[in-house]
């Protein structure tokens, strides 16, 4: 079993990443963590205090929002991978609109690369094999395919959700869930 990842807010409570247990007991010990929410998913135990005789411990709350100087890489643009792109589409073929496994899914360019077409959210979908070869370096409507939703860019909150996949605990997901764009398939 995985351990849960616990997700880290900036102070006015938008999702930034996730982290390890670990790297969450750091935050707590340098007392960076302004606010929590959730269940506590795992108390870390520290020594015992000579003059109390009293064992420390941190409860790590599944969500924390952190104060103080944090760095990270604000994405304005989350990254584009096959399998965040594939969990967007619900591992369903945005052409015939089958599930197949998905060693089987790829990832189609609407308007073909070959033709200018960019590698970004709004231009990709996912495709089984089959429909990505039919429809080749042509347009949907040039290979007599039509796209069954409209390609979209998650926003921090999805792409958050889509990269952590089965790893969401269930108050981690209501609480993104509150966030997502209204185009998510996810909501």
């Amino acid at each position: 079993m995985t351990a849960a990842r616990i997700l880290r807010l900036s102070i006015a409570g938008q999702p930034v990443e996730w982290l390890s247990w670990q790297h969450a007991t750091c935050l707590y010990a340098r007392g960076m963590v302004a606010w929590t929410l959730g269940e506590t998913v795992r108390t870390v135990m520290g020594g015992i205090s000579r003059s109390s005789g009293q064992r420390s411990s941190i409860a790590l709350h599944s969500i924390i929002a952190c104060s103080g100087h944090m760095t990270y890489r604000h994405r304005v643009i989350p990254p584009l991978t096959n399998r965040a792109l594939f969990r967007r589409d619900l591992q369903v073929c945005m052409y015939c609109g089958e599930a197949p496994r998905e060693p089987d899914l790829t990832r189609d360019h609407i308007v073909p690369r070959s033709r200018g077409g960019r590698d970004i959210w709004t231009n990709v979908v996912t495709a089984c094999r089959r429909c990505n070869q039919r429809k080749g370096n042509r347009l949907a409507e040039e290979a007599g395919m039509e796209i069954l939703a409209i390609p979209y860019q998650p926003n921090t909150a999805e792409w958050l959700a889509l990269i952590n996949g089965d790893r969401i605990r269930g108050d981690q997901m209501d609480f993104l869930r509150q966030q997502f764009s209204p185009h998510s398939r996810w909501s």
